[in-house]
Protein backbone atom coordinates (compact mmCIF):
# COMPACT_ATOMS: atom_id res chain seq x y z
CA UNK A 1 0.00 0.00 0.00
CA UNK A 2 1.10 3.55 -0.68
CA UNK A 3 -0.23 6.65 1.09
CA UNK A 4 0.32 10.40 0.89
CA UNK A 5 -1.45 13.22 2.73
CA UNK A 6 -1.48 16.59 0.96
CA UNK A 7 -2.54 19.93 2.38
CA UNK A 8 -3.73 21.96 -0.59
CA UNK A 9 -2.65 25.60 -0.67
CA UNK A 10 -3.53 28.61 -2.80
CA UNK A 11 0.09 28.75 -3.94
CA UNK A 12 0.03 25.11 -5.06
CA UNK A 13 -3.24 25.63 -6.93
CA UNK A 14 -1.90 28.79 -8.61
CA UNK A 15 1.35 27.02 -9.55
CA UNK A 16 -0.64 24.17 -11.09
CA UNK A 17 -2.78 26.68 -13.01
CA UNK A 18 0.37 28.24 -14.46
CA UNK A 19 2.08 24.92 -15.25
CA UNK A 20 -1.02 23.37 -16.82
CA UNK A 21 -2.27 26.45 -18.63
CA UNK A 22 -5.66 26.02 -16.92
CA UNK A 23 -6.15 29.52 -15.57
CA UNK A 24 -9.91 29.23 -15.13
CA UNK A 25 -10.79 31.90 -12.54
CA UNK A 26 -12.60 29.35 -10.34
CA UNK A 27 -9.09 28.18 -9.41
CA UNK A 28 -7.57 31.63 -8.89
CA UNK A 29 -10.15 34.26 -7.90
CA UNK A 30 -12.30 33.87 -4.77
CA UNK A 31 -14.80 36.53 -5.83
CA UNK A 32 -15.32 34.95 -9.24
CA UNK A 33 -15.60 31.47 -7.75
CA UNK A 34 -18.24 32.68 -5.30
CA UNK A 35 -20.12 34.42 -8.12
CA UNK A 36 -20.67 31.02 -9.77
CA UNK A 37 -21.80 29.33 -6.57
CA UNK A 38 -18.55 27.91 -5.23
CA UNK A 39 -17.27 28.48 -1.69
CA UNK A 40 -14.16 30.18 -3.08
CA UNK A 41 -11.30 28.91 -5.22
CA UNK A 42 -11.12 25.16 -5.72
CA UNK A 43 -8.26 22.88 -6.69
CA UNK A 44 -8.07 21.47 -10.20
CA UNK A 45 -9.36 17.94 -10.55
CA UNK A 46 -6.35 17.10 -12.68
CA UNK A 47 -4.03 18.27 -9.88
CA UNK A 48 -5.73 15.74 -7.61
CA UNK A 49 -5.51 13.06 -10.28
CA UNK A 50 -1.80 13.77 -10.74
CA UNK A 51 -1.17 13.27 -7.03
CA UNK A 52 -3.21 10.07 -7.12
CA UNK A 53 -1.04 8.91 -10.04
CA UNK A 54 2.16 9.41 -8.03
CA UNK A 55 0.72 7.36 -5.17
CA UNK A 56 -0.39 4.63 -7.60
CA UNK A 57 3.03 4.63 -9.26
CA UNK A 58 4.72 4.06 -5.92
CA UNK A 59 2.34 1.19 -5.09
CA UNK A 60 2.92 -0.33 -8.53
CA UNK A 61 6.69 -0.35 -8.07
CA UNK A 62 7.47 2.68 -10.23
CA UNK A 63 5.89 4.97 -12.80
CA UNK A 64 7.10 2.87 -15.70
CA UNK A 65 4.82 0.04 -14.52
CA UNK A 66 1.56 2.04 -14.64
CA UNK A 67 -0.58 1.23 -17.64
CA UNK A 68 -3.94 2.87 -16.90
CA UNK A 69 -5.44 5.24 -14.36
CA UNK A 70 -9.06 6.29 -14.04
CA UNK A 71 -10.95 8.41 -11.53
CA UNK A 72 -14.27 10.12 -11.07
CA UNK A 73 -14.10 13.60 -9.56
CA UNK A 74 -16.55 13.52 -6.68
CA UNK A 75 -15.90 16.40 -4.32
CA UNK A 76 -14.41 19.87 -4.25
CA UNK A 77 -11.04 20.51 -2.69
CA UNK A 78 -10.44 23.98 -1.28
CA UNK A 79 -7.29 25.57 0.10
CA UNK A 80 -6.58 24.18 3.55
CA UNK A 81 -8.12 20.78 2.83
CA UNK A 82 -5.96 17.81 3.76
CA UNK A 83 -6.54 14.96 1.34
CA UNK A 84 -5.13 11.50 1.99
CA UNK A 85 -4.45 9.53 -1.17
CA UNK A 86 -4.01 5.76 -0.92
CA UNK A 87 -3.38 2.97 -3.41
CA UNK A 88 -3.63 -0.68 -2.47
CA UNK A 89 -3.72 -3.98 -4.35
CA UNK A 90 -7.10 -5.00 -5.74
CA UNK A 91 -6.26 -8.16 -7.65
CA UNK A 92 -3.57 -9.14 -10.09
CA UNK A 93 -2.10 -6.01 -11.68
CA UNK A 94 -4.79 -3.75 -10.24
CA UNK A 95 -4.90 -1.05 -7.59
CA UNK A 96 -7.76 0.57 -5.77
CA UNK A 97 -7.16 4.28 -5.21
CA UNK A 98 -8.86 6.43 -2.60
CA UNK A 99 -8.72 10.16 -1.93
CA UNK A 100 -10.46 11.30 1.24
CA UNK A 101 -10.48 14.75 2.83
CA UNK A 102 -10.06 15.52 6.52
CA UNK A 103 -13.84 15.36 7.01
CA UNK A 104 -13.97 11.81 5.66
CA UNK A 105 -15.48 12.83 2.32
CA UNK A 106 -14.31 11.15 -0.87
CA UNK A 107 -12.94 13.63 -3.40
CA UNK A 108 -12.22 10.93 -5.98
CA UNK A 109 -14.38 7.84 -6.50
CA UNK A 110 -14.24 4.85 -8.81
CA UNK A 111 -10.49 5.41 -8.83
CA UNK A 112 -8.33 2.56 -10.03
CA UNK A 113 -5.09 1.79 -11.76
CA UNK A 114 -3.67 -1.09 -13.73
CA UNK A 115 0.02 -1.90 -13.82
CA UNK A 116 2.38 -4.34 -15.44
CA UNK A 117 3.02 -7.31 -13.18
Amino acid sequence: MSERAVTFTREQIAAYAEASGDRNPIHLDDDFARSVGLPGVIAHGMLQMGIAATVAAKAAGGPDRLRRLSVRFAGMVVPGDVVTFTAEPAGEGKLEIKAVNQRGGAVLTRAAAEYAG
